[in-house]
């Protein structure tokens, strides 16, 4: 995966948005205003991606290529290294997760979306 086809990947999801709330580095996607997908535009090597808690302490114990969230939440955020065991089709629905995570955390009286 190249960082367009993550933007665009990110950017199909409906309601999600694009900043760099960070500094110029830093690409965050959010869906409502609440942060689902970040990394780093200088040198995309990884990208920080929200989990389940014991479903992330399982992936970080199965792939090499995912850590815990650098400058994140340990529990609730990984990252997901690009040139590791990790697949595109894997990086894929680990993006599809994360979005769900966060919008299910939405009111449903509050969603624009479904």
């Amino acid at each position: 995966m190249n960082i367009e086809e993550y933007r665009d990947y990110c950017l199909s999801k409906p309601g999600v948005t694009e900043s760099f709330p960070f500094d110029q580095n830093t690409l965050v996607f959010k869906v409502y205003n609440k942060m689902f997908a970040l990394t780093g535009v200088d040198e995309f090597s990884y990208i920080n991606l929200k989990q389940e808690p014991a479903y992330s302490e399982q992936l970080r114990e199965q792939y090499a290529g995912i850590k815990e969230g650098y400058h994140m939440n340990k529990k609730h955020w990984n990252s997901v290294y690009l040139d590791s065991d990790v697949t595109d089709k894997m990086l894929f629905q680990f993006i599809d997760d994360s979005y769900q995570i966060i919008l299910s955390s939405i009111p449903q009286h509050k969603r624009i979306i479904n």
